[in-house]
């Protein structure tokens, strides 16, 4: 199959396919997981916060080939990463916003799900802007590695009280893979990631 393409309508694309350079990206086995949890409808807008390589946001516009996805991301590199990744799978709906987030949300256009993968250290602002443009029955999903992010999620209620999503699924992906080391095979574990999924009623 070639790298070019991707003809499934299940995500999981393998990680070569991407252009990557140094830019962390989310990988093959937690991008199903997250994808999954989004539970995207084909005519769905989409937000891709910290969108990095833009390996989510290429994703997501498959699964809602009639809708939009909408890639933010505030780092050149990563924007640029993203532009070519766009280009190399042939997607027309995925839109490049260079920025920080939540500065350049507000221009966007209400949206049914959001991932988000980086928040700079502005979650809160994040989930209180995402309150007001949250459809009904949307879903946000949110990919951390620290337990920072963890108790800025777990304390949601107390500093953010009016929020009107709440978090339904919370989960802990620990992935190994083999690889090979001169004659054997050995496991070597990526690093764990909590997948937190919140939702609209």
């Amino acid at each position: 199959m070639s790298k070019n393409n991707w003809i499934y309508r299940t995500p999981g694309i393998p990680d070569d396919f991407f252009i990557r350079g140094k830019i962390p990206m989310t990988k093959e086995e937690v991008r199903v997981i997250t994808l999954t949890k989004a539970r995207i409808k084909r005519d769905n807008i989409i937000w891709d916060i910290g969108a990095g390589t833009g390996s989510i946001s290429v994703e997501a516009a498959f699964q809602a080939d009639q809708g939009s996805v909408y890639a933010i991301e505030k780092e050149n590199k990563g924007v640029e990463l993203i532009r070519k990744n766009k280009l190399k799978f042939g997607l027309d709906n995925i839109e490049i916003i260079y920025g920080k987030a939540p500065e350049v949300l507000n221009s966007l256009p209400p949206f049914d799900r959001a991932f988000i993968g980086g928040s700079g250290g502005s979650l809160r602002e994040i989930l209180e802007l995402s309150n007001k443009k949250l459809k009904p029955g949307g879903r946000i999903v949110i990919n951390a590695i620290t337990l920072n992010t963890i108790n800025t999620i777990y304390s949601l209620n107390e500093i953010l009280p009016d929020l009107s999503f709440e978090i339904v699924d919370f989960i802990t992906v620990n992935v190994s893979r083999i690889r090979k080391v001169k004659q054997f095979q050995m496991w070597q574990a990526l690093n764990p990631v909590y997948i937190i999924t919140m939702e609209r009623g």
